[in-house]
C-alpha cells in the first residue's frame, strides 16, 4: 500500500510503499477513504511535537471504512464506515478517565502523532478513537468535521448560548467557516468578525446575519452596538485579534478560544469583572463528540469547503493548505 510518511523532524512528506497493517487485540484496520490535512498535522512535520518518534505518518481528519478486526473488538464489524480524529485512545485508568473525561485523559493518545495517521491507504486504530459515520456523509466532506468540525459544534454546543443569541465568530478560515455554518444551524443569531470588505460576501453566503470588518471599525464597538454577544467563538490564530474583541462580550458573555497561537490574550481583570465575563479553551472532542457533529452534519447540511488533491499529492496538498490560499479545507483522497 502507499503512505504519504515524514522521515525526521523537518523533513518532506514522502510517498512508500509499506505493508499493510495488520490489526492487533482491541484494535481494528481502516481502508482510508479521505484525510483531512489540519494545521497541527504541522506538529509532526516541523517536530515541534515532544516525543514524537520518526518515521511517522500525519493524519487526523479520517474517514474510511473498517477493513480488518483484531482480537477481542466489539461491537465494531468489517464494513461499518467510520471516522477517526484527534482524539486517537486514552489509557482509562487516570484520574481523569476515571471520572469519565476522556478528552483529559492524562496519557492521552493522538492519531498521526503517537501512532501513525490517515495519510495511507490503511491504518490501524484502536477501538477507543472509532466514531460511527452516517452512510448519507461523502467520505471527502466528512473528514474535516472530524477535528475543524467537531471542534466548533463541541465548543458551541458548550458555551452557554441559546437559540437567537448573539454568537460571533471571529475569522472566516478553516475553523471560522464551520463556526458559522454551525452557529447558524444551532439557531444563533450570527455575526461574523473578519478583516476586509471582501469577506463579507462569503460571511452572508455562510448564513451570517451580520458582518464586521475589523480592518474598517472597531469590532467590540459593533457587537456592543447589537446588544453585546453572548458568545464569541475565536477561531482565527492572533491572540492581539481576541483580545480586542473582548470588551464586545455581553453581560455572562463568554470567550470560546479554539485557534491555537503561541502569544498571550491580554484581558484585564475589571473585563472580566464587571459583566461577569469569562474566557475558556476548548480542544477538540472525544469520539461520541465526533458522531454528534457528523449527525448534526447530516441532519442540517452543513459541508465543509474544500479542496481535493490524491494520495500522491500529499506534499503539494500539504503546502497548499499551510500557505492560506485553499479554500478553507484541504482533502486527500484515496
Amino acid at each position: 500500500m502507499r503512505a504519504a510518511q515524514v522521515a525526521r523532524p523537518g523533513g518532506a512528506l514522502e510517498i512508500i510503499e509499506r505493508d499493510i497493517p495488520q490489526p492487533g487485540a482491541g484494535s481494528v484496520r481502516v481502508k482510508v477513504q479521505a484525510c483531512g490535512i489540519c494545521h497541527s498535522d504541522s506538529l509532526v512535520k516541523e517536530g515541534h511535537w515532544p516525543g514524537l518518534t520518526y518515521p511517522r505518518v500525519p493524519g487526523h481528519e479520517v474517514a474510511g471504512v473498517i477493513d480488518e478486526t483484531g482480537g477481542g473488538v466489539t461491537p465494531w464489524r468489517k464494513g461499518q464506515r467510520v471516522g477517526v480524529g484527534w482524539h486517537g485512545g486514552q489509557d482509562g485508568t487516570c484520574l481523569a478517565c476515571r471520572r469519565g473525561d476522556f478528552g483529559n485523559c492524562a496519557s492521552l493518545e493522538i492519531c498521526g502523532l503517537n501512532y501513525d495517521g490517515g495519510y495511507q491507504e490503511y491504518m490501524v486504530a484502536p477501538v477507543e478513537a472509532l466514531a460511527h459515520m452516517p452512510e448519507s456523509l461523502d467520505a471527502a466532506e466528512a473528514a474535516p468535521l472530524m477535528c475543524a468540525g467537531v471542534t466548533t459544534f463541541n465548543a458551541l454546543r458548550h458555551s452557554g448560548a441559546l437559540p437567537s443569541d448573539l454568537v460571533a465568530v471571529q475569522g472566516i478560515g478553516g475553523l471560522g467557516h464551520l463556526g458559522i455554518l454551525f452557529a447558524r444551524g444551532f439557531g444563533y443569531r450570527v455575526a461574523a468578525v473578519s478583516r476586509g470588505p471582501e469577506n463579507a460576501a462569503l460571511a452572508k453566503k455562510l448564513g451570517a446575519h451580520v458582518y464586521i470588518d475589523s480592518a474598517a471599525t472597531d469590532a467590540a464597538t459593533e457587537l456592543q452596538k447589537l446588544g453585546g454577544a453572548r458568545v464569541i467563538l475565536a477561531t482565527a490564530p492572533s491572540a492581539k485579534a481576541m483580545s480586542s474583541l473582548v470588551d464586545g462580550l455581553g453581560a455572562n458573555g463568554r470567550m470560546m478560544v479554539v485557534g491555537a497561537t503561541p502569544e498571550p490574550i491580554e484581558v484585564s481583570p475589571a473585563q472580566l469583572i464587571f459583566g461577569r465575563r469569562s474566557l475558556q479553551g476548548w480542544p477538540s472532542g472525544i469520539p461520541t463528540d465526533s458522531e454528534d457533529t457528523l449527525r448534526f452534519a447530516e441532519m442540517t447540511g452543513v459541508r465543509p469547503m474544500i479542496e481535493k488533491y490524491p494520495l500522491a499529492k500529499a506534499g503539494e496538498a500539504y503546502a497548499r493548505m499551510m500557505s492560506g490560499k485553499a479554500e478553507f479545507r484541504v482533502v486527500l483522497t484515496m
